[in-house]
C-alpha cells in the first residue's frame, strides 16, 4: 500500500528536545504546541517518503495508563492514534514501561499486513531493532529520525542507525517551531529578602541548662516539657533545654505570664510573597474577598462542557497560560464588573476560595506535583503570575517588576 505511517516514541522525542533547548531531559522544562508538532511531523513525513500519510501513532507512558491532558488533546486530532504504556517511579526517576513493546508490536503488525510502504520511526531505543528488521523483510522502507543532540553526538542506538534505510535529523530550527523552553522570569518568583525576625530567632541564646550536658531523664519525666524553668529571676519562661532551634510552640511559651487573648489582635498582619518581595496584608479573609464569586458559581453546565473541550483541544498546559485562561473565564462571566476592580486591589494575594479553584484547575494539566511528588513552587508562581497578567490587562493596571 503506497502510503506512510509515523511511529513516535514521545519519551525520546520530547526528552531529547528538552535536552536540546533547556539543557536537561525533563519534559517539565518545555512547552509543546502539539497541533504544530503533529502538523510538522506529517509534512516532513510526506515530503521525505513522497507518500500520503495514513496515520501517526503516538506512544507515551502515563501513570496507571490513564490519559493525561496532552494525551486527550492528541487523540482527538485527525490521523493521530495514542498508545499508552505505564509510567513508573524508580530511584526517584520516572520510567516508561511497555512503550517499546507496543511500538514493536505495532510496527511488525503494520508491515505484516502491508498497511504501508514506508514507516517513519522517531525513536532512539535499540530494543526496536528486531521490529525494524522484520518490517524490512516484509518490504517496508524504514526511515529513522533523530532529534539533534545537545552535544552534537548520536542520541540513538548505533544498531538502529546502521539498519535504517533512510535517516534524518530534526534540527533545532525544526524543533523550535513547536517546542520551546520554559522561562520563569522574576515575575514568577520573588527575590530572596533576608527576614530579620527569623535571623533573630535563630541567633537567640539558648537556655543555660542546654549549655551543659543534660542529665538522663527519669522515666516519669515528660519527653517534651512545655517550657523550661524561669531564669535570671525575671519570671520569663525559657525554651526547652533539649532543642537547639525553637518551634512555634516554644515561642508561644515565651509570652508574659497571665491570660492570653484567644485570637490575634485586629492589627495582626500576614506577610505574602509577591514579585515585589514581601507584602504585609491584614490577617484573615476580608469581607470583600469573601463576597467575590468563584468561577464555579459563574459557570453554567453548558459553559462547563465547553471549558473542558477547550482544555483538551486548545489549552497547551503552560503554567502562565493556565493562569490566564482561568482569569479570562472568571472575568468574562462576571455580572458585576465592580468585582474585577475589587480583585485587582487585592494584588498580590489571590483570595483563598479563588486561589484554591485556580490550583485545582492547574492540576488537570499535570502541574504542581510532577517533581519528586512535591508541589512545584515555580509552577505555582507562574500560574498566579498568569492570573494577574490577565486581570491587569482587563483593568489597565501596570505592576512594577521586582528589582525596578
Amino acid at each position: 500500500m503506497d502510503r506512510c505511517i509515523v511511529l513516535v516514541d514521545a519519551g525520546y522525542l520530547l526528552g531529547a528536545a528538552a535536552s536540546l533547548l533547556a539543557g536537561e531531559p525533563s519534559r517539565s522544562r518545555i512547552t509543546v504546541d502539539h497541533a504544530a508538532l503533529i502538523q510538522g511531523l506529517r509534512d516532513r513525513a510526506e515530503s521525505d517518503t513522497r507518500q500520503p500519510l495514513l496515520r501517526i501513532y503516538w506512544f507515551d507512558g502515563a501513570p496507571d495508563r490513564v490519559p493525561q491532558p496532552e494525551h486527550r488533546r492528541l487523540r482527538v486530532m485527525p490521523r493521530v492514534t495514542v498508545r499508552l504504556g505505564a509510567l513508573t517511579r524508580s530511584d526517584g526517576r520516572w520510567a516508561q514501561k511497555g512503550v517499546d513493546a507496543a511500538m514493536h508490536a505495532e510496527l511488525t503488525e503494520l508491515a505484516r499486513n502491508r498497511a504501508c510502504s514506508d514507516v517513519v520511526l522517531v525513536t532512539g531505543d535499540g530494543d526496536l531493532l528486531p521490529g525494524m528488521m522484520a518490517a524490512k523483510e516484509h518490504g517496508v522502507a524504514v526511515h529513522l529520525w533523530a532529534v539533534q543532540a545537545a552535544d552534537g553526538d548520536y542520541n540513538q542506538s548505533e544498531d538502529l542507525v546502521a539498519e535504517a534505510d533512510e535517516r534524518r535529523v530534526l534540527d533545532r530550527a525544526w524543533i523550535t517551531r513547536a517546542v520551546r523552553a520554559k522561562e520563569y522570569g522574576g515575575i514568577c518568583a520573588p527575590p530572596h529578602v533576608p527576614r530579620p525576625e527569623i535571623a533573630a530567632i535563630l541567633s537567640a541564646p539558648l537556655p543555660e541548662s542546654s549549655l551543659s550536658a543534660a542529665p538522663e531523664r527519669p522515666a516519669e519525666q515528660p519527653r517534651h516539657p512545655a517550657a523550661a524553668e524561669p531564669r535570671n529571676g525575671s519570671g520569663e519562661r525559657g525554651l526547652p533545654a533539649a532543642k537547639g532551634v525553637p518551634t512555634p510552640k516554644d515561642l508561644a511559651g515565651l509570652r508574659a505570664p497571665g491570660p492570653q487573648p484567644a485570637s490575634p489582635p485586629p492589627s495582626a498582619t500576614l506577610r505574602w510573597s509577591s514579585d515585589k518581595g514581601w507584602v504585609d496584608r491584614p490577617g484573615g479573609e476580608s469581607s470583600e474577598a469573601a463576597s467575590l464569586p468563584t468561577l464555579a458559581q459563574l459557570t453554567s453546565a453548558e459553559q462547563r462542557w465547553a471549558d473542558r473541550e477547550e482544555d483538551i483541544t486548545a489549552v497547551g498546559g503552560d503554567p502562565l497560560e493556565v493562569g490566564q485562561v482561568f482569569a479570562r473565564r472568571w472575568a468574562e462571566r462576571l455580572t458585576d464588573q465592580i468585582h474585577l476592580q475589587k480583585l485587582s486591589g487585592m494584588y498580590p494575594r489571590v483570595p483563598h476560595r479563588i486561589d484554591g479553584e485556580l490550583l485545582r484547575y492547574a492540576a488537570r494539566f499535570g502541574l504542581l506535583a510532577h517533581k519528586d511528588d512535591q508541589i512545584d513552587e515555580q509552577d505555582r508562581y507562574a500560574i498566579r503570575a498568569g492570573f494577574w497578567r490577565e486581570i491587569d490587562g482587563r483593568t489597565a493596571t501596570e505592576r512594577v517588576p521586582a528589582g525596578e
